[in-house]
């Protein structure tokens, strides 16, 4: 872990050491190894609201969408997946809902894993927040991370490694989604990404329940991300085990981990 990420994270160590520590070593688990677990994700508060963000520099994480094991079987739960993962002797950092789906688990829209597109961009009108246009799609490129809205994506397609479409975009070129209201009465725990001008990939979900307009400005004002994109509202879920966060909604569709490189 570098000094960044380390000081980055001390409000979260302070609250676990002495639980969270104990408990590793009980299980085994040395200090040094704990600390490799630990995510890149810190406590943020912004207009008296608090969230979670996790800032993945793709030049020093992998970031990687799942949806089905290599026998056809969904995920279904961050758990699940994290246990897959850690039984092929990766460390999964931390894992996010990649987006919305539909009941039987498959994408809504775009869905690409290690390079093959699974399902197409949807770009017809429809009911719900993932049809609140413009929506847009995150991907990873060569190692680059990316949030554009749907039809600007279409419009000059990259060659993505992987790729999931949700909607809708929180921020479109450093600007809100025009349909946001300062004065929104719809309130729910959100989650979401964007992506600064660096490219660093931030990941943040509230605590608590927040409007679109406020779950925006933190990814535009706070964030610094230009561009960010809703991932979804009511079964928003991080599963990070190395901080103490087990968010664990069953039959997910698709989802997002992160590990080191």
């Amino acid at each position: 872990m570098d000094l960044v990420t380390l000081l980055q994270s001390v409000p979260l160590l302070a609250t676990l050491m002495k639980s969270a520590v104990p408990a590793a070593v009980g299980a085994g688990m040395g200090l040094g190894q704990w600390l490799a677990a630990l995510p890149p994700c810190r406590n943020q508060t912004f207009e008296n609201a608090s969230y979670l963000v996790c800032e993945t520099d793709p030049r020093r994480f992998s970031i990687e969408l799942f949806w089905k094991n290599k026998d056809g079987d969904f995920y279904r739960s961050l758990h699940n997946l994290r246990n897959a993962q850690q039984a092929a002797g990766r460390t999964m950092l931390f894992g996010i809902n990649a987006g919305m789906y539909h009941p039987n688990l498959a994408p809504v829209g775009l869905y690409v894993e290690r390079g093959e597109q699974v399902t197409p961009a949807k770009t017809g009108s429809g009911t719900g927040n993932f049809s609140m246009q413009p929506n847009g799609i995150f991907y990873l490129s060569a190692g680059k991370a990316g949030v554009r809205a749907t039809k600007d994506y279409l419009k000059r397609p990259p060659r993505v490694d992987y790729a999931t479409q949700s909607g809708p975009m929180l921020v479109i070129d450093g600007k809100l989604h025009p349909k946001f209201q300062a004065d929104g009465t719809s309130r729910k725990i959100r989650d979401g990404v964007g992506v600064r001008a660096d490219g660093v990939a931030v990941f943040a979900i509230s605590d608590g329940v927040v409007t679109f307009h406020e779950f925006a400005r933190l990814f535009r004002d706070q964030l610094g991300c230009p561009n960010a994109l809703f991932l979804d509202g009511s079964i928003s879920s991080l599963y990070a085990p190395g901080i103490g966060r087990n968010d664990d909604f069953w039959n997910l569709g698709p989802m997002i981990g992160v590990f080191r490189q």
